[in-house]
């Protein structure tokens, strides 16, 4: 990893001072930090992934490898607004977080469909075998009694974390808001 790779994951551009480095770090890793994913091991997986980038890019711009060098350009010479600076790198965090909790809200609205799917057939088949107790219907209407019960556990876990889901958006889009105040009232 060089230099430019490193601000890049953290969203920054080659001006970036230490205090953008730890700022843009800081927010960065409150959006990606695995446990806002732990209803969902896959997506928990990926951000844990992530995370270890951030982690690695924020490392190495502190080491001494990753710092500027003494001939770089200083804080006096940077423009008054780069052209992208705090406030871009901040909205584009927040747009990459939004985009992969609506996937991933999208991902459980499936497994809701899927589990109301396997409530109303199951149940069905319990009713229509549970007719005659005994021998083969007997066991298929267990099995299909099971089978309604899981997808009806399936269906208020997936709302659960559904409503989660809509929570952190909803969260992120505030931040967007309240960044875009800020930006105009500058």
């Amino acid at each position: 990893m060089n230099r430019l790779e490193a601000l890049r994951a953290l969203g920054l551009d080659e001006d970036a001072t230490d205090e953008d480095i730890k700022t843009a770090y800081r927010e960065t890793a409150q959006i990606l930090h695995p446990d806002r994913f732990a209803t969902n091991k896959k997506l928990q997986d990926r951000a844990t992934e992530q995370f270890k980038n951030l982690q690695e890019a924020y490392d190495f711009l502190t080491s001494s490898k990753g710092r500027r060098k003494a001939g770089g350009s200083s804080v006096s010479a940077r423009p008054a607004r780069a052209p992208y600076d705090d406030v871009d790198a901040r909205l584009a965090g927040i747009a990459a977080a939004r985009t992969q909790l609506v996937r991933q809200r999208d991902a459980v609205y499936d497994e809701r469909r899927n589990g109301l799917g396997m409530a109303a057939i199951g149940g069905l088949v319990a009713l229509f075998c549970g007719r005659r107790p005994f021998g083969l219907f007997g066991v298929v209407a267990a099995i299909a009694g099971t089978a309604a019960i899981w997808g009806i556990v399936q269906v208020v876990s997936s709302q659960h974390s559904i409503n989660t889901l809509t929570e952190h958006i909803d969260e992120l889009n505030r931040e967007e808001r309240k960044i875009a105040q800020e930006s105009e009232e500058e």
